[in-house]
């Protein structure tokens, strides 16, 4: 199999938000997606960004346009959100944004009534019925279809840390899980889902997707669902680990970091350097970590298998990469990291908010509601 991987800008970034639709009275998830889209697809049929439907029909997912920058991109998300608004705020539906729903039920829930949806379900039976989870994706350009799969295998290092700082899924279907990210060891229950092979070289990938299609595995491309996979059609290589961000600012400072670390690595192969691999053991190891302990996760960072707190690491990480950042014109969002690793991820202030009202979930809803409206300043406040 041959395929072709398109022109792209390099490190030009592109942005994926899924966005769940709520109650404002009970915090429950509505299926009323299907009857806001028509709408909202014929208004943004000429802007940069673009509304359309997800499996369920409690989503709604927000893309941007291919930005110059972050800024760029999330201004596109941005003036989606405002628009998914001029139809939900008349409709009496509220936004929120996080890995999973504290309460909801699978079974209450509704699949979008497309070919492909049903043809998932059927293959995938009670854990494809079970996808009640909610990600950002977000793409950064590669120049080169040469460097995809090097950069792709030197990211993986970093997914655990970005699994970590987008974690919001502590609750299932009304429990406590104990995870910081539960959504991350769901979602790969799927066929082709989870951490990407590590593979050599370009052809190598052509020769996997031959395997996997001529043996009925998937019809195509698209169906890779790894945490990182290149994304051949838009000329990408696209991030797929993070729960959903609960807030704009955080969607934007996971989208520098991912930015400024493909930057990073292509420049280290301009310069002729081999970038640095780890086993595939480890990668396993530290995506458990991720999900089970956030930001609190002790992650293995090299070959040598040294251990660091992955906030330690970040913070080395925005140290030495600050100047990329500044160069690529998102220093202030790349900064922004440092301000989840002090105030807490998502999973963390769900919690707290938890622990504070005893345990209710619909606390935790409106909490959710709250900041996706409003940002995180108001993630603690009392509900």
């Amino acid at each position: 199999m041959t395929l072709e991987f398109a022109p792209s800008d390099r490190s030009t970034v592109g942005l994926e938000w899924e966005i769940m639709l709520a109650d404002p009275a009970t915090g429950d998830l509505v299926g009323r997606a299907p009857e806001l889209l028509d709408v909202l697809e014929a208004n943004s049929a000429d802007e940069r960004y673009t509304v359309t439907g997800e499996l369920l029909t409690n989503t709604i997912e927000v893309t941007s346009g291919v930005g110059d920058s972050v800024a760029h991109a999330v201004d596109d998300i941005a003036n989606a959100i405002t628009a998914v608004r001029t139809a939900t705020d008349p409709a009496g539906i509220e936004l929120l944004s996080a890995g999973s729903h504290p309460f909801a039920q699978w079974y209450d829930q509704e699949v979008t009534d497309k070919t492909r949806y049903h043809t998932l379900i059927e293959r995938t039976q009670w854990w494809g019925r079970n996808m009640m989870i909610w990600g950002i994706h977000v793409h950064i350009g590669v120049e080169d279809r040469r460097k995809v799969i090097p950069i792709i295998n030197a990211l993986s290092a970093y997914l655990p840390h970005l699994q970590a700082l987008s974690a919001s899924s502590p609750f299932w279907a009304g429990e406590r899980t104990g995870y910081a990210s539960n959504r991350a060891l769901v979602f790969q229950q799927l066929p082709t889902a989870g951490l990407p092979w590590q593979l050599p070289d370009w052809a190598a990938y052509e020769s996997y997707l031959d395997d996997m299609v001529r043996t009925g595995v998937m019809a195509d491309a698209t169906e890779v669902r790894w945490d990182i996979r290149p994304a051949p059609r838009w000329g990408t290589i696209e991030i797929r680990a993070c729960d959903g961000l609960s807030t704009l600012p955080e969607l934007a400072a996971v989208a520098a970091l991912v930015q400024v670390l493909v930057e990073h690595f292509s420049r280290e192969m301009d310069e002729g350097r081999e970038l640095p691999t780890m086993p595939s053991w480890y990668h396993r190891e530290n995506k458990w970590r991720a999900a089970r302990y956030g930001l609190d996760a002790r992650l293995i960072v090299d070959a040598d298998g040294t251990q660091r707190p992955v906030r330690d690491h970040l913070a080395e990480v925005l140290d030495e990469l600050t100047p990329v950042a500044l160069e690529l014109g998102c220093v202030r969002e790349f900064g922004s990291i440092s301000t989840i690793l002090g105030n807490g991820a998502s999973y963390e202030r769900q919690l707290t908010i938890a622990n504070a009202t005893g345990g209710d979930l619909r606390a935790v809803v409106q909490h959710l509601i709250r900041e996706f409206r409003s940002g995180p300043e108001d993630s603690i406040e009392a509900p």
